[in-house]
């Protein structure tokens, strides 16, 4: 059993890739890729290699670590491969979605990855079997595969053609037997990169915090609508549309990317702690003794805050870092008690002190209710709650895991009723211009376009079905 799911878990993304071309260490480089992009995905893994023409897979449900062992990385021979690892937004949670996909034919043998979401899945899919496919799994990912096999011509060409059927989020890897594809989707709602290897081989990864575990030098991220090809003779870039923008999802900079990544350009850390100063200036906490941030994304800002105001930053929670799985069920109790299962108050550091707790969101309310409680009960005299991203009010339909009105608690209450929710003594949130003005802080003064769509409602593609439909029960 997953304790993860009892611990009320703001948000997921849905998942990370990682891809390399030309080294006699892939299985090995694409394991510990996949290991530093964890944090994107931990309900499933998996690797794909090729040697000679031969495709070698091997994937599995759990956390990298758990699923790959000596003996299967043994039999994942190959100069390229690509890896995933994935938390389900779309398709739900079952072997046969896990990535990659492997497609096999007379003449052809192709595997693919997916990070992103395609809104216009069902209309694909429909027309996909309507007129002969048969699908083997429940992921919008598989899509593209059967796409790809309709289409004539070079892989190349055929992406091209194919891409132009998807609309949404998506950063695909694509791995023939002679070459490795990447594409990112118009609009460049999910982070993708690409470096190179000491011995000239290349990386391509979600986050360049995984780059810099295998030792990989950033080279330059996948523009949107740009297809690039890695093959024998280099590199190859090309588009599948000239109708481009910039519209990264905000939650990479609040929440999802790991603070030692940069993402088009601008370190998270550093964004992050910008946000905090700007969170500062708009609602400081004049009462307050300290800041404590909770681990690990409302650190940064937390950081940030207190630079502001000149309040000391504290410890004043601790994260437990083994929580991932465990082998019984929890009772009720303890999944009533599962915030206090994964953070730990330090009690001597908010004792009798006037609290500012900095965290990065509030989804659902439960997990910042606890928190607050936590504090108060270990002593704290006041808790004063800043969050460093803007109110989420809207469904996300890009890849992010809350899909309705219902898991929303800032679309059904204002703030000071949330704020009386939770037992906060005070409570603000960051504005949509202060979050960018906080991104653009850390990116030399320079606008980051960002999607806003779950804050304000602005959707930067078509949805293909009406928001009111959102509003479906939790299952």
């Amino acid at each position: 059993m997953e304790l993860n799911y009892f611990l009320d878990h703001k948000m997921n993304e849905e998942c990370g890739v990682f891809g390399v071309w030309g080294s006699k260490n892939t299985a090995e480089l694409t394991y510990y890729g996949l290991h530093a992009l964890q944090h994107r995905g931990q309900e499933s893994a998996g690797i794909v290699t090729v040697d000679n023409g031969n495709f070698n897979i091997y994937k599995g449900e759990g956390l990298v670590r758990n699923i790959f062992t000596e003996t299967t990385m043994q039999k994942l021979i190959g100069n390229q491969g690509i890896g995933h690892v994935r938390y389900a937004t779309t398709g739900g949670s079952s072997l046969e979605n896990v990535q990659p996909f492997l497609f096999r034919g007379l003449e052809e043998t192709f595997a693919l990855v997916h990070n992103g979401n395609i809104v216009n899945s069902k209309e694909v899919r429909i027309h996909l079997e309507q007129t002969g496919s048969i699908m083997q799994t429940t992921s919008d990912s598989e899509l593209l595969g059967h796409l790809l096999k309709r289409k004539k011509g070079t892989m190349l060409t055929r992406l091209q053609n194919a891409l132009q059927y998807l609309e949404g989020a998506f950063a695909f890897l694509v791995l023939t037997s002679d070459a490795l594809y990447i594409a990112r989707d118009k609009l460049g709602l999910r982070p993708l990169s690409i470096g190179t290897l000491d011995n000239g081989g290349y990386v391509i990864a979600s986050e360049t915090c995984a780059m810099d575990t295998v030792g990989a030098n950033f080279l330059r991220n996948i523009l949107p609508g740009e297809i690039a090809c890695i093959d024998t003779n280099g590199i190859i870039n090309s588009n599948y549309t000239a109708q481009t923008s910039h519209h990264m999802c905000s939650m990479e900079f609040i929440y999802f990317a790991r603070p030692d990544s940069d993402i088009e350009g601008i370190n998270i850390h550093e964004a992050r702690k910008q946000c905090g100063h700007v969170l500062a200036e708009i609602a400081p906490a004049p009462t307050a003794d300290i800041v404590i941030g909770v681990p690990d994304s409302g650190l940064s800002a937390a950081i940030g805050f207190a630079e502001a105001t000149g309040l000391p930053f504290e410890t004043g929670m601790v994260k437990n870092r083994y929580i991932g799985r465990t082998f019984i069920e929890p009772s009720q109790e303890l999944r009533q008690q599962g915030v206090k299962m994964k953070l730990s108050v330090v009690s001597k550091v908010v004792k009798n002190k006037s609290v500012v707790l900095i965290d990065d969101s509030i989804v659902r309310g439960t997990t910042s209710r606890n928190l607050v409680k936590m504090l108060k009960k270990a002593g704290a005299k006041e808790v004063h709650m800043r969050i460093a991203g803007p109110e989420i009010k809207f469904p996300c339909f890009y890849g992010v895991d809350f899909s309705t009105y219902d898991e929303l608690i800032s679309a059904r209450l204002t703030t000071e009723e949330l704020r009386l929710s939770i037992g906060a003594d005070s409570l603000h949130f960051m504005s949509i211009d202060a979050l960018k003005k906080g991104v653009r802080l850390a990116n030399h003064g320079k606008d980051c376009g960002q999607c806003i769509a779950c804050f304000n409602g602005d959707y930067p593609t078509h949805l293909y079905e009406r928001l009111v439909d959102a509003n479906k029960k939790m299952k």
